[in-house]
């Protein structure tokens, strides 16, 4: 887990280039604290900061590899979860290896294989290989996002790197909106449409995609995407299968030479990663750590919800108890949560999911004092159809995205003559279709079964990405590698083609998911209705947001003032929607966090000098 950066231009010679691009993989320090490689001919540069996990001497990068008077060298961010494997069938081939670690068996497979090399990995994984022999730069990204790469072209020369902040470092890549990204921030986000980059030179690779770039371009394909085919197996048959690659999944992602925990909610999703986690640990005679969050006299204050039914407070301690790991509470206070939304969005680069992400933020850098990669719960909701709107007759009904119902509310912020410029609404429902357009066809289902799929592929390439992005920034900001065996592409082919009734199998959500664990989890689990992530219900948060947020508002410099309607604004600070109104994104971003995210927005516009 890394991060990485370069630049490779065929009309000019490059080494002036070499102390900026330098300064754009510092940028990147948090990502991988442990070392900074740099590595440069005539016309390519490319950099790396390492995050040690694997082989701790010998897997330093860039890596390179000499076959002839041929290089071949590597920038990789990412981990592959099949190594054994993909070594053992190249040295079958001829191949001989001088590290223990990943990097050097992604390269191999890439001179070995080329481009096909792709469909053998089993991993997380952006990365950039120069190919001497072929004169170009391959880069590719994992299937489903987990790992980031941003790129942009620029006067004939390439640049990339695992985030914004290192692109924007480059005299030719300025801080300036596109208008498309300007919609984007306004009434998409937090969310981002996959490949977009926001300002205007930057693009993102999407997941599943490989570039070429050569003398003659740029050139981009997919790999991999999801295919839609019947189900070919019964019930009891799709349980076991499911149980199979979950447990390998989280089995092959324990893989580590540092401390390894997992996150623990106490709900259903993250207590089955701590059970097979702590089993497998178990068995070699070692204990599992694992740490959750919560946050000063939250209890207090919670509010039911149909969207946050109980607090997880209560079933952590059984959790930890019941597999025997060695746990820690992270309590956060209310003034810790509102100063690191300024942290949490500079980890980004873009406004986030405020409260939501700086809480992860803050969660990770206890964390990272007593481990280094840890195992996440996050994306079974997506492969197995968890969230409310998947239940929910106005979600399903709806002609949009279903964790974005509040368009109309959301426009009531915004100055009115910007709304009829720049017409939410019409680009809401461009991207939405283009969505659904991608949606690979299968023939034989009833109109609710089409539905409820187009619903999964909207969640799995439209929402996923935004809590993938999270994950990355806030956990890697600290040098945290958080892997996510429910994101294993083996588990999400198997799943995306499994019928709806047998997800909801027992008549609750997830029921596939229940059944596959019923031996491993206890029953207070195993029963326990979805609760997502916890966030704060402390009226001290609101009320440290509301004051920002009235501060912002007097000032006449604010960048936000030149958008927002001032008056709806102050309506919103005066009389916020009670606690369990309906979300006006996703699941758990009410009142206060929109008046949280134009504060972050205010923030944005001036950390980074934002035109449009």
């Amino acid at each position: 887990m890394c991060g990485i950066a370069g630049m490779i231009s065929f009309s000019k010679d490059l080494s002036p280039f070499v102390p900026l691009l330098e300064k754009m993989t510092q940028s990147l320090t948090h990502r991988g604290p442990d070392a900074l490689g740099i590595w440069h001919s005539e016309n390519i540069i490319l950099g790396h900061r390492r995050l040690t996990v694997i082989d701790p001497e010998r897997g330093r990068q860039p890596m390179i590899r000499t076959y002839g008077d041929l290089q071949y060298v590597i920038v990789y961010n990412g981990e592959l979860y099949n190594t054994k494997e993909l070594r053992d069938e190249l040295e079958t081939r001829g191949h001989h290896f001088y590290t223990t670690c990943d990097t050097e068996v992604l390269l191999v497979s890439y001179i070995e294989w080329g481009k096909e090399c792709l469909s053998k990995l089993n991993g997380i994984f952006a990365f950039a290989i120069f190919d001497e022999k072929e004169n170009q730069l391959f880069l590719a990204r994992d299937r489903l996002g987990v790992k980031p790469l941003f790129y942009a072209l620029v006067n004939d020369t390439l640049i990339f790197a695992s985030e914004i902040k290192a692109l924007l470092l480059h005299p030719d890549i300025p801080s300036r909106l596109s208008t498309d990204g300007l919609k984007e921030v306004l009434f998409l986000g937090p969310a981002r449409t996959p490949g977009m980059g926001v300002f205007a030179h930057i693009s993102e690779l999407l997941p599943g995609d490989y570039a070429v770039f050569n003398p003659e371009g740029l050139f981009i394909k997919p790999y991999w995407r999801l295919t839609s085919n019947p189900h070919p197996d019964d019930f009891p048959t799709t349980v076991k299968k499911t149980r199979e690659l979950l447990e390998d999944a989280v089995i092959r992602q324990l893989v580590s030479d540092v401390p390894i925990c997992t996150l623990l909610s106490g709900g259903l999703d993250s207590t089955v990663i701590t059970a097979f986690a702590a089993r497998h640990l178990h068995s070699r005679g070692e204990t599992l750590n694992t740490f959750s969050v919560d946050y000063a006299e939250n209890e207090l204050y919670f509010t039911e919800s149909a969207f946050q039914p109980n607090c997880d407070a209560m079933f952590i301690p059984l959790v930890a108890k019941e597999f025997n790991t060695l746990h820690r509470n992270i309590v956060l206070t209310q003034e810790e949560l509102f100063d690191a939304l300024f942290p949490a969005l500079t980890a980004r680069d873009l406004p986030g999911m405020v409260d939501i992400d700086s809480s992860l933020w803050l969660f990770s850098r206890e964390i990272k004092k007593e481990a280094t990669v840890g195992l996440s719960g996050e994306c079974a909701d997506e492969i197995f159809g968890g969230y409310p709107w998947f239940f929910r007759k106005e979600a399903l009904e709806a002609k949009t995205f279903p964790w974005a119902l509040s368009l109309d509310r959301r426009k009531t912020l915004f100055r009115q003559d910007l709304i009829a410029e720049l017409k939410p609404d019409e680009y809401v429902q461009k991207r939405y279709h283009e969505a659904l357009e991608e949606i690979p066809e299968i023939s034989g289902l009833s109109p609710e079964e089409k539905r409820l799929r187009e619903i999964t592929y909207l969640t799995l390439t439209r929402w996923m990405p935004i809590l993938l992005d999270r994950k990355d920034r806030m956990t890697m900001a600290w040098g945290l590698e958080v892997r996510v065996p429910y994101c294993d592409h083996r588990l999400v082919e198997y799943l995306w083609n499994v019928p709806w009734h047998f997800k909801t199998a027992g008549g609750q959500e997830k029921g596939l998911l229940r059944q596959a664990v019923a031996d491993l989890i206890p029953d207070y689990i195993l029963k326990r209705k979805k609760s997502p992530y916890p966030k704060t219900h402390h009226p001290l948060y609101t009320k440290l947001v509301r004051e920002a947020l009235t501060q912002i508002l007097a000032e006449n410099s604010s960048p936000i003032n030149f958008l927002i309607d001032e008056n709806e604004v102050r309506k919103l600070i005066t009389n916020p929607s009670p606690p369990n109104a309906r979300p006006w994104f996703g699941q758990l971003m009410g009142d206060t966090q929109i008046m949280a995210y134009l504060i972050q927005l205010n923030y944005w516009f001036k950390k980074y000098h934002i035109s449009f």
